[in-house]
């Protein structure tokens, strides 16, 4: 039997099932409010900076604007009643969704706690990751979709595919229950958005030109500081989802910092051999794949498995771009499906490899939630890839039709595409075009 590790970062942690009388801990607290501030950031600006800079010049205010309205929007639906739904006891169906206790965050106070943090804090965290995940999704369908439609389905998709998804791993749901391993996103945010952005990509279709005429980043110096912004912020997406500031914490950050270098190195290597030379865009993309990667193991593996997973997580998502964009043909704008998709599922699966101890150097802290093998980890770790992904394929596919009958279409015209999204959406232009 392998030993039980205890306390797992976001596993189980509904307030339902965690509120407490538990005494204040202010370093801990100190430490989640910090990270709260890392996650946004990543979002506002080094997402909209990374995305930006990849989008042509027509376009790059547009992706800065759909970030922040999405950044915006999610916020007050998270207070409406979204963290209700994901975070609380659903009572007769808390296996598959939460309660409505949390709507408008009523009886939420500066007193009440989620362990023995505030759960205003626990609440704000969460809400960050809400932020980020509809918002990696936009990267699939940049430089054609309405923004209008953009909202409407990022809206909906939240409610419908990422509430429900987070409320089964760490709402205390069906596979919370079942010890499903998902240390900070792996499947919640990382699978769900790749296979969102995979979706959305076949529905609205390649972009005018994609495949006869170049579309290269208008602004590669942007993109590689929005990397950097979101290296950075990922030390509180996975460091705090410890949810304390302890070792588990101090490992995860490390492990995340180890995995987002192989990975950068990785990629580099793959692009040296195939085509002669590394680019900075190569570098700082297999930074997110090794990043996105070790976001479901962080609380699980050690650095010499991180190592690993970074570099199979560098190797792994640069094929597999070139699979999407140029063997298959599918127009995934930036790249989400093969970098944050592939890794979510690469990462979730390697968990249950790599939190085994007979892994010697390469393990973390042992099974999480029971299981005594490496077999049986594997196994609920396989269920949740496969059911998250399926679910999220489904809806996603549904929400866009839903969202087309609603907004009278989901793209903008052909010429308003030519004439770029920065003029027809906002009125407005990123940059001058001469």
């Amino acid at each position: 039997m392998f030993p039980k590790f205890i306390g797992l970062g976001l596993l189980c942690l509904a307030p339902s099932v965690m509120a407490s009388d538990t005494a204040l801990d202010t370093g801990n607290t100190a430490w989640i409010l910090t990270a709260t501030a890392l996650v946004l950031f990543m979002t506002l600006p080094g997402l909209a900076l990374f995305y930006g800079g990849l989008v042509r010049s027509k376009n790059v205010l547009s992706i800065l604007v759909q970030c922040f309205a999405i950044g915006s929007l999610i916020s007050l639906l998270w207070l409406v009643g979204f963290y209700s739904l994901a975070f609380t006891d659903g009572a007769g169906i808390n296996n598959w969704l939460g309660g409505t206790s949390r709507l408008f965050m009523s009886g939420l106070t500066k007193d009440g706690m989620t362990g023995d943090i505030p759960e205003v804090v626990f609440a704000a965290f969460q809400m960050t990751f809400a932020i980020i995940t509809p918002a990696l999704i936009i990267g699939a369908f940049a430089e054609r979709m309405k923004f209008a439609a953009v909202l409407v389905f990022s809206a909906l998709w939240t409610l419908a595919v990422y509430v429900p998804v987070a409320h089964w791993v760490w709402g205390g749901g069906y596979f919370a229950q079942h010890g499903l391993i998902d240390f900070a996103g792996g499947t919640v945010v990382h699978i769900t958005a790749g296979v969102a952005a995979l979706v959305c990509a076949l529905v609205l279709g390649k972009r005018n030109g994609f495949g006869k005429v170049a579309m290269p980043p208008h602004n590669l110096t942007m993109t590689i500081m929005g990397a950097g912004m979101l290296w950075v912020g990922w030390y509180g997406f996975n460091g705090g989802s410890a949810l304390a500031a302890n070792g588990n914490a101090g490992m995860a950050l490390f492990v995340t910092h180890i995995a987002a270098s192989a990975g950068a190195l990785a990629w580099m290597a793959c692009e040296w051999i195939k085509f002669g030379k590394p680019s900075g865009l190569g570098i700082v993309t297999g930074v997110i794949a090794g990043l996105g990667t070790i976001t479901g193991a962080a609380g699980v593996v050690g650095p010499a498995g991180a190592l690993v997973i970074g570099l199979m997580a560098g190797v792994i998502c640069f094929f597999m771009t070139q699979l999407i964009k140029k063997t298959l043909q599918i127009d995934d704008s930036l790249d989400v499906f093969p970098v944050h998709g592939v890794g979510g599922i690469l990462g979730t699966f390697l968990a249950g490899i790599f939190c085994s101890p007979n892994l010697g150097i390469f393990s973390g802290f042992g099974y999480a939630s029971g299981h005594d093998s490496i077999g049986s980890q594997l196994s609920i770790q396989v269920l949740g890839i496969v059911v998250i992904a399926l679910y999220t394929a489904i809806l996603t596919w549904v929400l866009l039709k839903i969202t087309s009958r609603i907004t009278k279409g989901l793209r903008v015209t052909d010429d308003a595409e030519r004439e770029g999204l920065d003029l027809v959406s906002h009125e407005e232009r990123g940059y001058d075009i001469k």
